[in-house]
């Protein structure tokens, strides 16, 4: 509740909240919220502007109804990019701190493969999995999963060797407290605010990367909806005349990664414990 509180005073940190809860409850109740079935076509209407009667956003070159596909949307872009993540900093906080709690042979193999997954690209990356998976969801999810983690894990691992140079740790050594009492006591509380932060900052650029995946074809597939895939059938739509069709849900990413954003960089202002000291 403290947290909640802190967070409300600060306004942008308040409005990513805000607009994050809304829109995963707006595609978690899109079977409901959706006024038509993101498949359905409406031939007479096809390219329709955005204020059309009863087509608040206008519809696509097949005739869907873009506010209906834009909701039901949001369940693959959203889900794609959270969920993966979500994973990968579990994973990471698990491999970080044993690699970072004392050095063995065990904490040079982590880190060791975390350098080589950081020496592939994470589109070169998607591409390769693509040849052997083929494109789809679990192309994606694999690609963030195994792009991500490096990243977590190197924050995490740093974080609890700084916490193991302490003196209070050195002391619960020295009283004969046990490895998982210290690992997961008093190392887990340290550690975890600076991975909190940056998988919430993370995940902004983590929608935007994968909105770029379904724009190459390579993530969620036809015909389903997803704000990526939208923003790449709609652009050649633009010189058309109804460039509503990529702008809806090319806006809708951009106003998601900011979200993430502003909240990361709120959640970051509020556990950094060097600005809390230096404002106490």
């Amino acid at each position: 509740m403290t947290l909640l509180r802190d967070i409300a005073r600060q306004r942008l940190a308040l409005l990513g909240l805000l607009l994050l809860v809304s829109l995963i409850a707006i595609s978690a109740l899109a079977p409901w919220l959706a006024p038509y079935d993101p498949l359905r076509a409406f031939d007479g209407l096809r390219l329709a502007p955005p204020g059309t009667p009863q087509h608040l956003l206008g519809l696509d070159n097949q005739g869907r109804d873009i506010l209906s596909r834009l909701i039901w949307g949001g369940r693959s872009t959203l889900g794609a990019a959270i969920l993966p993540v979500l994973f990968a900093a579990l994973v990471s906080l698990i491999l970080g701190m044993l690699a970072g709690y004392r050095p063995t042979l065990l904490s040079t193999l982590i880190m060791r493969t975390m350098d080589m997954l950081f020496a592939f690209p994470m589109v070169l990356l998607a591409i390769g999995l693509s040849a052997v998976l083929g494109s789809g969801y679990l192309t994606v999810t694999v690609t963030l999963i195994c792009s991500v983690i490096p990243y977590l894990t190197r924050i995490v691992y740093r974080t609890t060797r700084s916490e193991m140079a302490k003196e209070y740790l050195e002391a619960l050594h020295a009283q004969g407290a046990s490895h998982g009492d210290i690992l997961w006591r008093e190392l887990l509380p340290n550690v975890i605010t600076p991975l909190v932060t940056y998988t919430t900052s993370l995940l902004g650029g983590m929608v935007v990367f994968l909105a770029g995946l379904s724009f190459l074809g390579l993530g969620v597939q036809p015909p389903q909806a997803d704000w990526g895939r939208m923003v790449g059938e709609g652009s050649p739509l633009m010189i058309m005349g109804a460039p509503h069709v990529a702008t809806v849900p090319a806006l809708a990413i951009v106003l998601v990664s900011l979200a993430f954003n502003w909240l990361g960089d709120g959640l970051r202002d509020l556990l950094d414990p060097h600005r809390s000291g230096g404002e106490g």
